[in-house]
C-alpha cells in the first residue's frame, strides 16, 4: 500500500488531494489522507468581506467531508507537530502517520519583521478566526463609541489603521470603509468622525500593480475618505497607537497587521533547506531538494523558474497550477511511467476588490496584460472565483456564492448594486400563484371531457392545409393580414380566433411548420397517433400544474411546466394575448412561492435530506444547503 499524505486543506492541498483522487481512483493500493486542524477550507481570499461583515462567516467556510465525499481521500483532523523525515512519518497530537509520499501545503502566517510591540498589540487577518474576531471587533468599537463621552477615547475607537497596503490591506480598508456607512447610521454616528488609515513603508500602495491601476485605486480610496500614508517607517505598535517614525503616532483602539506573510511556524522549524520568509526550497518537480518523495504546493514553494528572476508568487493561482503538477508526478511515479514534469506556471494577472462594488484588475497573459478598473475588474473576480469552486465544490458551492455575493447583499454592497438583492416575501406571491393555478386547472377540466369522449378527435393541433403548410401557418398570417377588419384566411378552422392571437416571427413558423410535418401529420393531411398523445398530454399537464400551484407543491417545477405549455402554445399560433400574463406569472413563480401556505414547506427539507445521502449527489456535490 502506497500512502499519499497532504498536509494542510488551503488551496493547495485540497485541489491536490482531489486531484490524486482522480488520478488513482482505480489503484487499490493507494491511499491518500489529508491532514489538518480545522474540518473546513477557508477562502483566504475572502476574508475582508466576513471582517467588514459583507457576508455571513459560513460564506467563506468549506466543509473538507463535504469535498472528499465518494471520493478515496480520508480526511484527518489532527495537528502536527514535529515531521520526520528520515523514518516517512508525522508526528500529531493524536497519532503518528507514516507516509510514502508526502504534499507540504500548510500555507503561511503573518510576519512582523521584529517589529516591537506589532505581535502583541497589532490584530491579523490571515485566518477564519482572525476575520470573526476583527468582525466583532469593529462593530464593538462603532457601539462604545457611540455611548463615550469623552472626545479622546471616542476619537481612538473610531479610528481603524491597516498596517500593510498590499492587497489584503486595501481589500480590507476598501470593505470597512463601505461598512463604515452602514454602522454609522445603525450607531447614530456622524461619518466625519471615523477615521480610516492605511499606512506602509512602501512608496505607493498595490507596488504588485501597474501605476495606471494604482491612480485608479488611490482615487477610489480618496473618494471613500481613506488616509493613504506611504513610505512610513513603522518604529512600533502600542495598546492604542502605531508608530509611523518621523510622520508621527496614529491613536487607535483598532489596528490590523496585514504587512507581510511567513512560512508556517512547523515549515520554519523543518530540518529543509528554505528561503524567502521560511519558503521550502524545491527542484522543478516542485519536490524538496532534500528529500525526493516531499512535495510542497502553494504558498510554501520557493522556486525560481528558468528565465525569471523571481520565485513563483505567493497567490492562489500558483497553488492551482503546482497542484496539478504535483499530482500528475506523483502518479507518474507511482505508475513507473517516467512521464515527469516540470514546473512552468503562466500567471494570468492580478485582481483587487476595494469593496464589494469597485475593483482593479490586470488580466492576462506575460507578453500581454489588459487592465481593467470597476465593474469589469469585479466580473472577472467574481468569474475567476466559481471557476475555482466549481473545481473544489462544484454546484453546491457555485450556488452558495452566487447567493452571499449577489442576492442575499446588504446595503448594496455588491458589484451590481441591489438590483438582485432578495427583498420581497414570498407570501406575497401566494395569491398569484393560486390564481394562476386556478387558470391553469379550470382550462384543463373544461378540456378534459373532449379528450375522454374521442381522444382521436384533435383541437388542440391546427389541421394541415392544402398547401403542405400547417394550420398553425395560416392562423399565424391571418393574425396579419387583415382587409376591412375581416380576416384574410378565414377558411382555417382557428381563423376566427387567430385574429386576437400574438403574432409569431417567420423563422418561428417555419420551425413550427417542420417540427409539426415530422411529428403530427401523416401524408395524406391526418393526425398521427402521437397527435393525440400530444393533445392528451396536454390537457391533463394543464390540470396536474394547475392543482400543483394551487397546493404549492413542487411551485418551482410547476412554474416551468406551464411556461413551457405557454410557449408551446404561442408557437402554435394560437396564444391569445391573455397568455402573455400565463408565462410572465409563471416566471414570477419560479423562485418557490410554494413555500409559504403551501406543501414544498414541509416537503422540500425532507426531500433535501434524503437527496444530499445519495452517493452520486454527494459525489458531485448536486444539492444546497
Amino acid at each position: 500500500m502506497k500512502k499519499i499524505v497532504v498536509l494542510g486543506g488551503g488551496y493547495g492541498g485540497v485541489l491536490t488531494a482531489k486531484k490524486l483522487a482522480k488520478r488513482l481512483a482505480k489503484h487499490k493500493d493507494v491511499s491518500i489522507t489529508l491532514i489538518d486542524r480545522h474540518p473546513y477550507h477557508t477562502m483566504m481570499t475572502e476574508l475582508h468581506e466576513v471582517a467588514a461583515c459583507r457576508v455571513d462567516e459560513e460564506a467563506i467556510k468549506m466543509d473538507l467531508k463535504q469535498i472528499f465525499a465518494g471520493r478515496k481521500v480520508d480526511v484527518v483532523l489532527d495537528e502536527i507537530k514535529k515531521i520526520d523525515f528520515d523514518g516517512q512519518s508525522l508526528k500529531g497530537s493524536k497519532k503518528t502517520y507514516d507516509y510514502d509520499y508526502l504534499v507540504i501545503g500548510t500555507g503561511c502566517k503573518p510576519t512582523f519583521f521584529g517589529i516591537p510591540g506589532a505581535e502583541e498589540h497589532a490584530m491579523t487577518l490571515w485566518s477564519f478566526d482572525d476575520a470573526v474576531k476583527l468582525k466583532r471587533q469593529i462593530r464593538d468599537m462603532f457601539n462604545l463609541a457611540s455611548k463615550e463621552l469623552d472626545e479622546e477615547k471616542r476619537r481612538q475607537m473610531l479610528t481603524f489603521v491597516v498596517v500593510g497596503a498590499g492587497f489584503t490591506g486595501i481589500e480590507l480598508i476598501g470593505e470597512i470603509a463601505e461598512y463604515r456607512d452602514e454602522l454609522c447610521h445603525e450607531y447614530h454616528i456622524d461619518p466625519k468622525d471615523v477615521r480610516l488609515v492605511v499606512a506602509d513603508m512602501a512608496p505607493k500602495i498595490l507596488p504588485i500593480l501597474p501605476d495606471k491601476l494604482i491612480k485608479k485605486s488611490e482615487k477610489y480610496l480618496q473618494k471613500m475618505n481613506v488616509e493613504m500614508i506611504t513610505s512610513a517607517k513603522i518604529t512600533g505598535v502600542t495598546e492604542n497607537s502605531v508608530v509611523l517614525g518621523d510622520k508621527g503616532e496614529l491613536q487607535a483602539q483598532t489596528i490590523v497587521w496585514t504587512a507581510g506573510v511567513e512560512g508556517s511556524e512547523l515549515v520554519g522549524n523543518l530540518d529543509v533547506q528554505q528561503n524567502g520568509r521560511k519558503r521550502i526550497v524545491t527542484n522543478d518537480k516542485l519536490q524538496s531538494a532534500d528529500h525526493k518523495n516531499v512535495y510542497v504546493v502553494g504558498d510554501n514553494i520557493f522556486y525560481v523558474p528558468e528565465g525569471e528572476e523571481r520565485p513563483v508568487p505567493q497567490m492562489v493561482e500558483n497553488a492551482e497550477h503546482s497542484a496539478t503538477l504535483i499530482a500528475h508526478n506523483i502518479t507518474a511515479d507511482i505508475k513507473e511511467t517516467g512521464k515527469y514534469k516540470s514546473y512552468k506556471p503562466t500567471f494570468h494577472g492580478t485582481m483587487v476588490c476595494i469593496g464589494g462594488r469597485y475593483g482593479v484588475a490586470a488580466i492576462g497573459t506575460p507578453k500581454k496584460m489588459f487592465h481593467f478598473t470597476g465593474f469589469m475588474a469585479m466580473f472577472f473576480k467574481h468569474m475567476i472565483n466559481i471557476v475555482y469552486f466549481l473545481q473544489v465544490l462544484g454546484f453546491h458551492k457555485v450556488w452558495s456564492y452566487k447567493i452571499h455575493e449577489f442576492f442575499k447583499v446588504k446595503n448594496k454592497r455588491s458589484f451590481v448594486g441591489g438590483h438582485l438583492a432578495m427583498r420581497s416575501p414570498n407570501f406575497w406571491l401566494v395569491p398569484l400563484r393560486i390564481f394562476l393555478g386556478f387558470k391553469w386547472l379550470s382550462e384543463g377540466l373544461a378540456k378534459l371531457p373532449k379528450v375522454l369522449e374521442n381522444p382521436s378527435n384533435i383541437f388542440l393541433i391546427p389541421p394541415k392545409a392544402a398547401d403542405g403548410t400547417t394550420g398553425a401557418s395560416q392562423a399565424i398570417e391571418a393574425v396579419q393580414q387583415t382587409v376591412d377588419g375581416h380576416t384574410a384566411a378565414s377558411s382555417v378552422q382557428t381563423a376566427k380566433t387567430a385574429v386576437e392571437a400574438i403574432p409569431v416571427p417567420d423563422f418561428l413558423k417555419s420551425m413550427v411548420d417542420g417540427s409539426m410535418d415530422m411529428f403530427f401529420y401523416t401524408a395524406d393531411g391526418g393526425y398521427t397517433a402521437l397527435a393525440s398523445i400530444f393533445q392528451t398530454g396536454m390537457v391533463f399537464a394543464e390540470i396536474i400544474f394547475g392543482a400543483m400551484l394551487i397546493l404549492g407543491l413542487f411551485t418551482s417545477l410547476a412554474s416551468l411546466g406551464t411556461i413551457a405549455m405557454g410557449v408551446m402554445i404561442y408557437t402554435s399560433g394560437m396564444a391569445p394575448f391573455e397568455m402573455l400574463w400565463y408565462f410572465f406569472g409563471g416566471i414570477a413563480l419560479i423562485g418557490g412561492s410554494g413555500s409559504t401556505l403551501g406543501l414544498d414547506y414541509y416537503l422540500y427539507p425532507h426531500l433535501k435530506r434524503i437527496w444530499k445521502n445519495i452517493p452520486f449527489v454527494k459525489k458531485w456535490y448536486l444539492y444546497t444547503d
